[in-house]
């Protein structure tokens, strides 16, 4: 009889995440609910109130005044305005919206009308989103290795301080990077803290910036910041949008340089907190392990010896069949007593290299990797994250000593 293989680390981390983000998203829609309904129903009251009263003071029937009110909103959604503000499709204003396009911020103040337009924005936003992802990832790679360089510095320093470094210590060529002093790495946590200052940072000067030349208050810009620079763009506030500013070059340049930053910046700590969310995950994860039926642990242990493929596996059973009783001279001579009728052996070292090259690749290629990457062949050719996850997982210290 076939027996289900108990539930791995990798999908019952997937399931507690989902079911951890299902419960945030359910508390999130009933915290703004709370607190947006009663202002909603307060507004709607008044604006029926308000349409009442100019139908009866004008003598315009309700009818007439709603279907002038629609022509307004689709003269709204079409980018005219009572006040004179900037051609929207203009060289500077569509150079805007292609940008909101492909880093995904969407504000939606500007769309496409035509047809061809449309079509043209789906082949241009598939290239253009997926090369800037892979800046955003290339950008994270650096900043975390500069930042891995001054933290390995400032270590280094202590270190020579306490006495435990020789004062004649050498640092390592630079192809060496963070592993080139006995295998330190910085900390996830320090790495996080720095990334959250300089985004809490550069989102307070963003702020004052618009404050003075947009006229919002300071909270509303801040609002924006975190709003654009998590490319959320929900597109109630809009910066750079006006006909005309006072030193109007100066300011949309400093607001493209804000924009740019902000959201590699945000894009890099967010993936930082999403390995401090996934070492939680694990926590949770080997709290909630079975600890008191061992019938479960006898079963998945004899499920994982007779039919399990599993990289090293193979090599430590052959070693202690060796040991113990020196008496098989192959694999297969002592497989066959465990009632197994065919060897892994061939199967096994073919799957070893195809995923160690299929890992390699990734590296190299989706990563930008150096060549002489270490491969690690316990594992799969996915298990250490593609993109954004192995980047933290190659340069960062909890998550490489996780697993």
């Amino acid at each position: 009889r076939r027996r289900l293989a108990p539930l791995n680390e990798d999908n019952g981390r997937f399931l507690l995440l989902a079911a951890l983000i299902a419960a945030y998203l359910s508390a999130g829609a009933t915290v703004f609910s709370a607190l947006e309904s009663p202002s909603e129903a307060a507004a709607q009251l008044r604006w029926n109130r308000t349409l009442h009263n100019f139908s009866r003071i004008f003598n315009i029937s309700l009818p007439e005044l709603r279907a002038f009110l629609r022509s307004y909103e689709a003269a709204m959604a079409a980018g005219i305005r009572v006040d004179a503000l900037r051609p929207r499709w203009d060289f500077p204003g569509a150079f805007y919206f292609v940008g909101t396009v492909v880093s995904t911020i969407g504000f939606g103040m500007t769309t496409p009308a035509t047809v061809a337009g449309k079509v043209f924005l789906i082949v241009y936003g598939l290239f253009g989103c997926a090369g800037t992802i892979l800046f955003f990832n290339l950008f994270l790679e650096r900043i975390i290795s500069l930042l891995a360089f001054i933290m390995k510095a400032c270590h280094e320093r202590q270190l020579r301080r306490s006495g435990l470094l020789p004062p004649n210590f050498r640092r390592g060529p630079a192809m060496a990077g963070v592993g080139s002093l006995v295998g330190w790495k910085p900390s996830v946590y320090h790495v996080m803290l720095i990334l959250g200052i300089f985004a809490i940072t550069l989102s307070c000067c963003a702020s004052a910036m618009y404050t003075a030349v947009e006229g919002w208050n300071y909270v509303d810009s801040l609002y924006y910041c975190f709003v654009t620079f998590s490319t959320i763009g929900f597109g109630d506030l809009v910066s750079s949008q006006n006909a005309a500013y006072q030193n109007q070059g100066l300011y949309r340049f400093g607001n493209f340089i804000f924009i740019l930053m902000g959201v590699c910046c945000i894009y890099s700590l967010f993936n930082v907190i999403s390995i401090v969310i996934k070492q939680v995950l694990n926590w949770v994860l080997k709290k909630f392990e079975c600890r008191c039926c061992p019938k479960c642990h006898k079963s998945s242990a004899r499920l994982g010896r007779r039919n399990a493929i599993t990289p090293g596996a193979r090599l430590r059973r052959h070693n202690i069949s060796m040991d113990a009783d020196g008496q098989y001279d192959s694999d297969t001579e002592g497989r066959r007593l465990s009632g197994e009728m065919i060897s892994m052996r061939e199967l096994t070292a073919s799957n070893k290299v195809s995923l160690a090259i299929l890992q390699k690749q990734l590296s190299e290629t989706a990563n930008g990797y150096p060549r002489n990457v270490c491969i690690n062949t316990r594992q799969n050719g996915f298990s250490a994250g593609v993109g954004a996850l192995a980047i933290m997982n190659n340069r960062l210290a909890e998550t490489s000593d996780s697993r």
